[in-house]
């Protein structure tokens, strides 16, 4: 029997949320059907420790798009029949970023006549911002709100004209989000009723009567739909503990990387071949701009020939033709990639196992462990133009699951260099599979950011451009007493030039208008023995209160802005703490921070 075959049957007995159940005591309590849809998985996250991981909304597990698909289709049949026909011809369908984007778009499909817009946090050059609103524990907190009809979320009204608005997210815990994003909307646009759909009711009580209040409050009615019902049980004290945990975890894994980054594989990497799609001209790529019935009809009626294309691809492949097949969707881009992958499950039937996941900006903790969510993780740079601030993404359970080819699916604004860069997302899945396919997805810009004026005229893809040549930083030896690798100067070596002059000479110029202060150095004499002895008895008093110090600000610096921050110190006073900071997360973390003086 094959490890993956070991490893799935596994999976199928074992809850996916006992790991952390057993270390954390938190427990997912509500029906039966609960734990099939979740699992759990710990954090980096100074608000919330844990996350719930859904097991078919097809962001962090791998799914079959038609399960996924399928989730949010049939919760769009229940909106519909909760409405009526006549209230669900008028109703909107809002989706949340990044993780709802697909959900909300498959039940603006169960829907079936419903136009949809879902948040985003890409801001795109030209559209005018309709609105906007927080999602407090989110990893990315800011949504914008950019539909190229303004008129779409403006559509309320008292009568037969007035429109439902229907708000989507993958789970409801405590309502923040999705209240926040009504009462903005209600002060714009008031309307006489909202439905909030989610995969999974997670509130407590307390929530649950915040919500009748809240509806009475704006004078609106808000039903609730949802497939799942339950709270999470948080002993005392699990915040805490659960970043201990997540600390010492990535301490270990980080001594296990460094311990085995001498080692070589003597593999060769999976080829990369661009397929081109013919994605139907004027259809958006998603729901960022908005997505009407009709943009529903046209993509409908191109998936079967798009898949078609995937399909013959990878039956041209070397070697015998993939049997497990994994659609990989980028960040916010996730119904186009679901679609496609609905598709090539029609297209190649029995003889192959789709499965569909995205990409995503959320670090999440990985443990191979059959009890955890998130079994394994690749980490890439981003490669968005604009990425919503640098830093690393995330690709979770598709390393080591056995994928005989992965089909990417991105924007043309995400094809960057980045994208194909040795360390980039291409490179990172060619080493877990046979075969990679890229497919790239026109961006829909709306009219009123479109050079024509036409729109659904698509982004072109950027070119590809060499990047300047800037000149290397000045480090040391040769240039200050750090070593090479603790600091690299960006300044201008002007060591050359002669800079210092005595104390009176400088006087005498910058009294007399001759010369700035600027533009001299006082003379640096060498210190004596005395004053180093001065310095290293002050430094040893002082010693462990720079250390306490140092620690503090290096932990809150990783745990506010992620694992991979950019260290950039002042010159000259500055970099010795930077040095400092870039070695305590060497030592504690193992991770190589790259710091710069400037």
């Amino acid at each position: 029997m094959s490890e993956r075959a070991t490893r799935e049957e596994t999976v199928d007995v074992v809850w996916s949320g006992s790991w952390v159940a057993e270390r954390l005591g938190v427990a997912l309590e509500g029906d039966g059907e609960l734990q099939e849809l979740l699992g759990l998985a710990l954090r980096r996250n100074p608000k919330r420790a844990h996350l719930l991981v859904s097991n078919v909304l097809g962001k962090h597990v791998p799914q079959r798009p038609s399960v996924v698909h399928g989730a949010g289709f049939e919760l769009g049949e229940r909106v519909r029949a909760l409405l009526g026909d006549r209230e669900a011809r008028r109703a909107v369908v809002l989706g949340y970023a990044e993780t709802a984007t697909g959900l909300g778009h498959a039940v603006a499909d169960g829907l079936r006549d419903a136009p949809y817009l879902h948040s985003t946090r890409r801001p795109v050059a030209g559209v005018e911002q309709a609105g906007g609103f927080e999602e407090a524990h989110s990893h990315a907190t800011s949504h914008l709100l950019l539909p190229e009809d303004r008129d779409l979320l403006a559509g309320g009204g008292t009568g037969a004209d007035a429109s439902v608005l229907v708000l989507v997210d993958d789970e409801f815990s405590t309502g923040n989000t999705v209240l926040n994003t009504i009462r903005a909307l209600h002060a714009l646009h008031p309307r006489e009723r909202y439905v909030i759909v989610a995969l999974v009711d997670m509130r407590s009580a307390g929530d649950r009567d915040r919500l009748a209040v809240f509806a009475a409050e704006i004078g609106a009615r808000v039903d609730l739909v949802t497939r799942s019902t339950g709270t999470v049980a948080l002993p005392d004290g699990v915040l805490e503990r659960g970043q201990a945990l997540v600390a010492e975890r990535e301490a270990e894994q980080a001594i296990r990387a460094e311990g085995s980054a001498g080692a070589v594989e003597d593999t060769d990497s999976a080829p990369v071949t661009r397929v081109d799609l013919d994605w139907p001209a004027g259809v958006p790529d998603g729901g960022r701009h908005g997505f009407t019935p009709a943009h529903r009809a046209a993509l409908e009626a191109a998936l079967p020939a798009m898949a078609d294309r995937i399909a013959a691809e990878l039956g041209d492949a070397a070697g015998p033709a993939p049997r497990r097949v994994l659609v990989l969707g980028f960040e916010e881009l996730m119904y186009a990639p679901l679609r496609l992958g609905t598709a090539l499950e029609a297209a190649l039937g029995a003889d192959a196992e789709v499965r569909y996941s995205t990409t995503t900006r959320s670090p999440v903790l990985a443990v191979d462990d059959p009890g955890y969510a998130i079994r394994t993780r690749l980490v890439f740079p981003a490669h968005d133009d604009p990425a919503d601030g640098p830093g690393d993404r995330y690709a979770y359970n598709v390393a080591g699951a056995g994928f005989d080819a992965v089909v990417a699916v991105v924007d043309s604004t995400a094809d960057t260099p980045e994208l194909h860069a040795p360390d980039g997302l291409l490179a990172r899945l060619a080493e877990h599979t046979g075969h990679v396919l890229l497919t790239v997805l026109p961006s829909y810009v709306p009219a009123t950011a479109a050079p024509t004026g036409v729109p659904g005229t698509p982004t072109p893809a950027p070119e590809r451009q060499e990047p300047a040549v800037l000149p290397e930083p000045l480090r040391g030896p040769d240039f200050s007493s750090y070593a090479p690798e603790d600091v690299g100067w960006l300044l201008q070596d002007l060591s050359d030039t002669e800079l210092e002059a005595p104390t009176e000479e400088r006087e005498e110029a910058i009294q007399s208008g001759g010369a700035h202060y600027a533009e001299s150095l006082p003379v640096e004499y060498q210190p004596s023995a005395e004053y180093q002895a001065l310095f290293t008895a002050a430094l040893e008093a002082s010693a462990a209160r720079i250390a306490h110090a140092v620690g503090t600000v290096t932990e809150t610096v990783l745990a506010e802005r992620g694992p991979r921050p950019v260290l950039v110190s002042l010159a000259r006073a500055g970099t010795p703490v930077g040095v400092l900071m870039r070695r305590w997360a060497q030592h504690r973390h193992g991770l190589d921070l790259p710091h710069y003086a400037i």
